[in-house]
């Protein structure tokens, strides 16, 4: 640690002068001042301080610290002149000490300003970083026994950042939700082995915009990247004290600051432009971008958790505590919860979210344990303030708002309840299909509603069949090609003694535990993936691959890998070089151009399943293996077989220029059993013939071409495979 980091500025030493300034923007914000004087504006909301002194570092690490006394509506504000971008900040906060009524006010600590823009440093995290004596002998009451050695040389500082751009030469993709295709990725995971990146530029945000990368995701045919968590955050001590680091970035304690981490440029603010010019890279390519945020909880977890930022700043008015005050209430698992109910919270949460749409121009949030946010006292209440104010904001309700929606709390489940506006994360589509696979579904009724839309989840209040994200695999679990190599977890290597991470994994390895030699369980294996891929990709609904399964990417049967910053973590770029990976790939890419070219398989209305015609044909309709419609009693009987087929002439809705919508109708069929089986294609009316576009038994779908059937024969379907056929007359 540099000595000179953290000291005082001398008794001689000439202080800047404080001028009132103003209580908004909060934040330190870059402008000109009274008489045309360059400087920064400070302001801190810190309702029940006592006193609050802003703290200027310069490059040996002096510390200047400069006291805010305007106060206007529990804001403390101050304009400091001459104060330019790259200036490094951070606040102390005095006040009571009083953990048992939730007061935990401590000058010691150097805090991060909530509303930083870029962040300069790591977090470690020392004794001297907690607001109490953590090594205090009575363990039980450490918590309420205040450490008064100075924080400041052991964390990292606010930068002062200039916004300055106005996006002029930006064009958002705007994909229309139904038409996307997500991609969720990690951008250190992502880069940093790709062998066409230069090395340098691995693992960071402009590795992310560069060509390289760009190609694949353009080839691939995404529309979307869905970014694991990139806002500020900090590593848990118990992963420090094991020699690990947190990958995944679920522990925010800087709401708009991009990840210092992940730049390859610099640290004094210059992460911010980075970030920038990665998201244009990303628009000119034609792919949105979508944020994981983290907004239910922060770094500085429960009552013996560091104090970094919030806790410092007004422990009552950003966390949800107890009855005891000096207890946690934790719907996370993460040790606190930010208190949304809280205006000021509120506030915080939603100026981030306009701040990275208007100023850092993403698309569009996938928001972390959302039915945490929507809590209002103590329930989820979907008519929370947090989803009142997105609902009426101009700018949060025209982006994506994509909900994981469930906590770990009472009655935190809630699939399918979110209201008009948002998406969600449609975990019973991952289990059903997962089910379906390995052979473990009692009968079809789940899974026709899951390939269908989820009509039972999301058909009311005019929501559409794109409220669900249909995904098989997230970064949270096993990766595809481990869904199908192991049925137990193996996370050893995270130091928990395999006791974290799911349980259930609804997997099937095939026969043998982890990696083989035996060329038939490999060669199932391939197939599995196949059939797992087809089946997300024709869904409707929203499709959401993740980085490296397109390619078979294995994280040696880990499911938890939040820990993993290495090779188990990270995307595999050499699997391109085995002929089964960039078979699959050239697979995915086919299966997401079918679905780009053909809008019956990306609707933007529900099937009716009811006659559109004369002839009697619906726009959706289930056929069993002999080729006759599905009755009641079939949808209750076992089966691994089950048909279904999409209209084309039947979808509701017009163009741009108000034409009727009318594609392909398509045939798709299922087949999950262990050997091959015969399938009676349906006949007149349906179709008088079909030609095969897809079929998950052959290794190379080159195998498919000029595959045709005539309507009403049985056709041969390979064991365990999908095949996608077009009707064509």
């Amino acid at each position: 640690m540099n000595g000179h980091r953290g000291r005082r500025a001398g008794p001689g030493a000439v202080r800047p002068a404080v001028w009132p300034g103003a209580p908004t923007p909060l934040g330190a914000r870059f402008r000109v001042g009274p008489d045309g004087v360059a400087g920064t504006n400070f302001a801190l909301w810190a309702g029940g301080a006592e006193s609050v002194e802003l703290c200027l570092f310069d490059a040996a690490g002096t510390e200047t610290r400069l006291a805010l006394v305007e106060l206007t509506h529990e804001i403390w504000h101050g304009f400091v002149p001459g104060v330019r971008p790259g200036q490094r900040y951070g606040y102390r906060v005095h006040g009571r000490w009083d953990p048992w009524t939730g007061a935990r006010w401590n000058p010691s600590k150097l805090l991060l300003d909530p509303y930083a823009r870029a962040v300069d440093g790591d977090f470690a995290l020392p004794p001297q970083v907690y607001g109490h004596v953590r090594d205090w002998p009575q363990q039980q009451v450490a918590d309420t026994v205040r450490d008064d050695r100075d924080s400041a040389p052991y964390v990292p500082k606010g930068v002062v950042v200039h916004d300055d751009d106005d996006w002029a030469d930006d064009r958002r993709p705007k994909t229309p939700w139904a038409d996307s295709v997500i991609y969720e990725l990690h951008v250190r995971g992502f880069t940093k082995r790709h062998p066409g990146i230069p090395e340098e530029l691995r693992g960071t945000y402009a590795g992310l915009a560069h060509p390289a990368a760009l190609d694949h995701l353009v080839r691939l045919g995404v529309t979307a990247v869905e970014l694991l968590p990139v806002h500020q955050f900090a590593h848990e001590d118990h992963l420090l004290r094991r020699g690990l680091r947190n990958y995944w970035g679920y522990n925010s304690i800087g709401y708009f600051a991009p990840h210092a981490a992940y730049s390859a440029s610099g640290t004094a603010g210059q992460q911010v432009g980075e970030f920038k010019r990665m998201v244009r890279a990303l628009h000119a390519a034609g792919i949105e971008v979508i944020l994981d945020v983290v907004y239910n909880h922060t770094a500085e977890a429960g009552e013996r958790g560091p104090t970094l930022s919030l806790r410092g700043i007004d422990n009552k008015g950003y966390y949800r505590l107890q009855s005891d005050a000096r207890r946690y209430a934790d719907y996370t698992g993460c040790g606190n919860t930010l208190h949304v109910v809280q205006p000021q919270v509120l506030r915080l949460i939603t100026d981030s979210l306009r701040y990275w749409v208007t100023e850092m121009g993403v698309d569009g949030f996938r928001f972390d344990l959302a039915a945490a946010l929507a809590r209002s006292m103590h329930d989820v209440d979907m008519l929370s303030p947090f989803l009142a104010v997105i609902a009426q904001d101009p700018v949060l309700r025209r982006v994506k708002l994509i909900a994981e929606p469930w906590d770990v709390g009472r009655g935190g489940y809630q699939v399918g309840a979110f209201p008009p506006l948002w998406t969600e994360w449609n975990d019973r589509y991952r289990d059903a299909v997962r089910d379906f696979w390995r052979g473990a579904l009692p009968d079809v009724r789940d899974l026709g509603y899951r390939l269908s839309g989820s009509s039972d989840l999301y058909a009311w209040g005019g929501r559409r069949p794109y409220a669900s994200i249909n995904f098989v695999t997230a970064h949270d679990g096993f990766t595809l090609r481990d869904l199908v190599s192991y049925e137990r977890k193996h996370n050893e290597a995270n130091g928990e003694g395999n006791r974290d991470g799911t349980d259930d994994n609804r997997s099937w390895n095939c026969g043998v535990e982890g990696e083989t030699d035996d060329p038939r369980v490999n060669a199932l294996r391939r197939r599995q993936l196949r059939n797992l891929l087809t089946t997300l990709l024709v869904s409707t609904g929203v499709p959401m691959l993740v980085a490296g399964d397109e390619m078979g990417r294995t994280q040696g049967g880990n499911n938890n890998a939040y820990c993993q910053d290495g090779e188990v973590g990270w995307v595999d770029w050499s699997l391109l070089d085995e002929p089964g990976p960039r078979g699959l790939l050239e697979l995915a890419r086919r299966l997401v151009a079918l679905r780009h070219r053909h809008p019956v398989l990306r609707r933007r209305a529900f099937f009716s399943g009811r006659a559109q015609g004369a002839d009697g044909l619906r726009d959706l309709a289930w056929f069993t293996a002999r080729g006759a419609e599905m009755t009641e009693r079939d949808w209750y009987a076992p089966t691994s077989t089950l048909g279904l087929y999409l209209s084309g002439r039947d979808i509701p809705g017009r163009d741009a220029r108000g034409a009727p919508v009318v594609d392909d109708s398509f045939l798709i069929v299922l087949h999950a059993g262990s050997r091959p089986t015969g399938f009676v294609v349906p006949g007149a009316p349906w179709a008088e013939g079909y030609e095969v576009v897809v079929d998950t038994a052959l290794e190379d779908q080159a195998g498919v071409a000029g595959r045709t059937h005539r309507g009403g024969v049985e056709v041969g379907v390979g064991a365990r495979s999908v095949q996608v056929l077009r009707v064509t007359g």
